[in-house]
């Protein structure tokens, strides 16, 4: 069965590039957001990005506006009732997802569409199970920018149907393009299971003064090759992310490796968010 209608549950960085890469390819998408001042920011988002790809000679104008005019932006749940396909992108909080599965469970009408959550490190299961359906919920784990990184990682759970399981795996790959990959529903999945560490323990050596933040990033880019360092990425991402994911890690593996750096948490409290907020490592006013 195609998917050609897609809800997204969250309409920022995450959930407006996820929007962006459907559109793209040329499916019908309404993207839910909590107010009308977030729909505005999330649109002007997508328009800025869809331009700059316009600007850089990589989509002609056309598909564009094309693409454009198969984006619809919402502040009504209810009106992703017909979707075949709602992606749910929203603050990394197991109690607010579970909430919107909830919802969703009420809201989505074909007793076929998939749930998928993009979370980065929650338990797929437990979202899962605040619905009648958990056998069509699965994780759809896009990379930030989605619009960009090829990657989705498809997370089935102990109750997923491998079915619904083939068809989020045959979307992301066949109709978006994306490399996917497959994985069980432990914390992390593949890709932050390896990466977070590595992060957590850049945070570490910053704040025993072992390096400087720009030597350590240095060092990873120049000495591993790595697109950016991991505190510029620990702010990409963004900290308080970063913190919801060691948490969320610590409860499932209970492994001091997995465990939120003192900074790291301070820097939360603080507001020191990364690239969303102006500073977090670095200062990006």
């Amino acid at each position: 069965m195609s998917i050609g209608r897609v809800g997204i549950v969250g309409g920022g960085q995450m959930g407006g590039g996820i929007a962006e890469v459907c559109i793209k390819a040329g499916v019908d998408v309404v993207v839910w957001e909590i107010s009308d001042e977030l729909v505005e920011r999330s649109r002007a988002g997508i328009e800025r990005s869809l331009g700059k790809a316009v600007d850089r000679g990589k989509l002609d104008a056309g598909d564009r506006d094309a693409a454009l005019e198969r984006l619809r932006f919402t502040t009504d749940l209810a009106d992703l009732a017909d979707r075949q396909l709602v992606i749910e992108a929203v603050v990394e909080n197991e109690t607010i997802k579970r909430d919107l599965f909830a919802e969703l469970d009420r809201i989505v009408a074909d007793p076929d569409a998939i749930l998928a959550t993009n979370t980065s490190s929650l338990p797929v299961t437990r979202i899962a199970t605040a619905t009648s359906r958990p056998d069509h919920v699965v994780g759809m784990h896009f990379f930030n920018p989605a619009q960009i990184m090829p990657l989705v990682e498809v997370v089935s759970t102990v109750v997923s149907a491998p079915e619904v399981v083939d068809r989020a795996a045959a979307f992301a790959a066949d109709t978006l393009g994306k490399t996917v990959v497959r994985a069980k529903d432990r914390a992390g999945f593949i890709v932050n299971k390896l990466l977070c560490p590595y992060i957590f323990e850049a945070i570490r050596m910053y704040e025993e003064g072992f390096a400087s933040r720009e030597d350590i990033d240095a060092a990873m880019v120049n000495g591993a090759g790595y697109p950016m360092g991991p505190l510029t990425l620990s702010d990409l991402i963004g900290n308080d992310t970063m913190l919801a994911v060691a948490d969320a890690f610590m409860a499932e593996y209970q492994d001091p490796r997995y465990a939120a750096p003192p900074l790291l948490r301070r820097m939360v409290e603080a507001g020191l968010l990364g690239r969303k907020t102006g500073k977090g490592f670095y200062d990006y006013d």
